[in-house]
């Protein structure tokens, strides 16, 4: 199905790894044109020669995204550029592990604005121009501001805020045609996750505990792969979606909604 995303110029942040990097990579072999926002990070020379092999048509900046009033110079740079921004995706951001009980509250506000902030002043800075473009936003969210996880609040607490900013969005820009959705993602294999199964110990500890997870994960007993995320995400920034917002889309082998007797 062609996503008719030719030409279309789309930010993503986060986009060196992960999910980030799925997206971009999918939008790249759509024809789009990836604005990524990503702090150097020692695999920006790697990304730039897997995405070279698909598109020589895209942009990164190198930008912390916690120091946020960074991110107007970018946006008015870009649609300086290319004269139209007609999709955002917010991705960047990590399950830092702050509870409740060892967290202070300045460290809680400073997590939040870690995973949050952002997403608010990219949407903030490019929305005249995605109502110029009837564009599309995606907001990456997590299990977690629905589930809960019992050790991490501030992340736990963004990433349901960003559930909320999703429906509250879609309110805001309806009369402009503009949509706005969210991914909801349970058990993905990121090198993020790679890194955190890797705690557990020696290869047959990190297997025994991979197993415990994908156990309980309904379809097919399997992580998530970026690439399906990633499809999902383009689906949702495309025209072929036209009639899709305010929606929070699972993406998680029924891990949120499906009953656990199944597994």
């Amino acid at each position: 199905m062609d996503l008719h995303l030719e030409g279309k110029v789309i930010f993503v942040t986060g986009g060196f790894k992960g999910i980030g990097k799925g997206v971009v990579l999918t939008l790249a072999q759509e024809g789009a044109i990836p604005i990524i926002l990503n702090r150097k990070d020692g695999v920006e020379d790697e990304f730039r020669a897997e995405l070279d092999k698909i598109t020589s048509t895209y942009e990164v900046y190198f930008i912390d995204l916690n120091d946020t009033d960074e991110i107007k110079p970018i946006v008015d740079d870009v649609y300086a550029k290319y004269g139209h921004i007609d999709g955002v995706v917010n991705n960047a951001g990590k399950n830092d592990n702050k509870d409740v009980e060892s967290t202070s509250w300045r460290e809680f506000e400073e997590s939040i604005h870690g995973n949050l902030t952002h997403y608010y002043e990219l949407v903030h800075e490019t929305c005249p121009y995605l109502k110029e473009s009837k564009g599309s936003i995606v907001n990456i969210s997590s299990k977690t501001a629905l589930t809960g996880q019992g050790k991490t609040s501030a992340y736990a607490a963004a990433k349901g805020a960003v559930l909320g900013l999703t429906r509250e969005w879609a309110a805001a820009f309806a009369k402009d045609r503009v949509r706005v959705n969210a991914i909801v993602v349970a058990e993905a294999w990121t090198p993020l996750y790679a890194n955190w199964i890797k705690t557990f110990g020696d290869e047959e500890a990190q297997q025994a505990r991979l197993k415990v997870i994908t156990d309980k994960i309904p379809l097919e007993h399997r992580m998530t792969s970026t690439e399906e995320i990633a499809d999902t995400a383009a689906f949702l920034l495309s025209d072929r979606s036209s009639h899709t917002t305010g929606q929070w889309v699972y993406v998680d082998g029924g891990y949120v909604h499906l009953d656990r007797a199944l597994c």
